[in-house]
């Protein structure tokens, strides 16, 4: 009877991760963060809702923490937050140098970078040149929050991985 129910569980599984290994590709980080968060998910609602352990509940939180971490270094939030406190407007203007294309241009029409940067205080201070252009600084704050995301991300998966699966 068991074999059986193995069987068709196997069947199971391979009907869920058919449509994450389906579009799959082996030239972007992206699919591996796909096949993680899948696994991520999938664990953390077996896990929370069978509560077989005495912090079965924190660990399927802090694996949807890392769920929510991977969206976020997938959609490259970080890197591009800093793009809502600046309004620009994109020119193309026929280029001089490849007759029939045209050249893209942005004119930067306002900019409110002092609240992107009362929002990252601490960031801001670890900038290495402040006297830069605002728009360099914010630029630099979103590659900082950007790697600070990665790192968290693979250190909360560093120290409890081996406990989520043993």
């Amino acid at each position: 009877m068991y074999k059986v129910k193995q069987f068709f569980r196997r069947i199971y599984n391979l009907y869920r991760w058919l449509p994450i290994i389906w579009k799959d590709q082996d030239w972007d980080d992206y699919y591996i963060f796909e096949i993680l968060k899948f696994k991520l998910k999938n664990q953390a609602e077996y896990i929370g809702y069978h509560d077989r352990h005495m912090s079965a509940k924190r660990d399927a939180e802090i694996m949807m923490l890392c769920v929510r971490l991977i969206e976020k270094v997938q959609d490259e939030y970080y890197g591009k937050e800093y793009l809502e406190y600046c309004e620009s407007e994109m020119k193309f203007t026929p280029s001089e140098t490849y007759p029939g294309h045209y050249e893209m241009e942005f004119e930067e029409l306002s900019e409110h970078y002092n609240d992107y940067f009362k929002k990252y205080p601490l960031i801001y201070r670890m900038v290495p040149d402040l006297n830069a252009p605002k728009d360099e600084i914010a630029f630099h704050i979103a590659k900082i929050n950007e790697k600070r995301a990665y790192k968290l991300l693979f250190t909360i998966l560093e120290q409890n991985i081996r406990k989520w699966w043993d």
